[in-house]
């Protein structure tokens, strides 16, 4: 999988992964990370997902990455703002009041960059990346966020079902890429209504990081 997988999805609107309201999940856990108004949260791979928009109406300021540009000026042109757009290091940083998105590679998103976040919410990072760049990502992500706490979303199915991406991911493997940084709590397993995107049966699995 390189850049080209993701720019296609967005270029021909194959974007079955877009969620057209804010995860259930997020809206009923948010709440354990312990957070108040005004504190940022940062949402790697974000797209343009509407748990952005619903995170800024409850008080939080939002970073996020993202590899589409084409995701981010209909994220802004969907939340009404038109963003301040320059250049940050290798990315470009789409930004308005309490919102900041760094497009291009992740990996190329620094800790100074980024600036200081409270917590992550990850919905649609680790589960999108095959498992040879997992270990790397989980890595990144704790250095550039200096170990914030996690709200984090994945997926369990029969990979030889449907090979992904989204791909599944074991809480044996949640477990080993965090373990050494977080005390890990399972929050909640729940049947995907439908199975994932309509294929095959698959639960998701909630978890808090601190």
């Amino acid at each position: 999988m390189d850049v080209s997988f993701w720019h296609q999805k967005w270029e021909t609107n194959n974007i079955g992964f877009h969620h057209w309201e804010a995860n259930p999940a997020l809206v009923k856990h948010m709440g354990v990370l312990g957070l108040a108004p005004g504190n940022r949260v940062f949402v790697p791979l974000c797209g343009k997902t509407l748990d952005i928009a619903w995170l800024l109406s409850q008080g939080y300021a939002v970073a996020g990455a993202e590899l589409s540009p084409l995701a981010i000026e209909q994220l802004f042109e969907e939340l009404g703002v038109v963003p301040e757009i320059k250049k940050a290091g290798k990315l470009q940083h789409f930004s308005a009041p309490d919102i900041d998105i760094f497009v291009g590679d992740v990996f190329d998103l620094t800790k100074e960059v980024l600036g200081p976040v409270n917590a992550i919410y990850d919905r649609a990072a680790l589960v999108a990346l095959p498992e040879d760049m997992r270990y790397r990502y989980t890595q990144h992500l704790q250095t550039i966020t200096g170990n914030a706490p996690q709200l984090l979303l994945t997926f369990v199915y029969d990979q030889s079902v449907m090979p992904g991406p989204p791909f599944s991911i074991s809480q044996g493997e949640v477990q080993c890429h965090y373990t050494e940084a977080y005390v890990v709590k399972h929050l909640e397993r729940k049947t995907v209504s439908g199975g994932l995107k309509g294929i095959c049966p698959a639960d998701e699995d909630v978890w808090l990081l601190k």
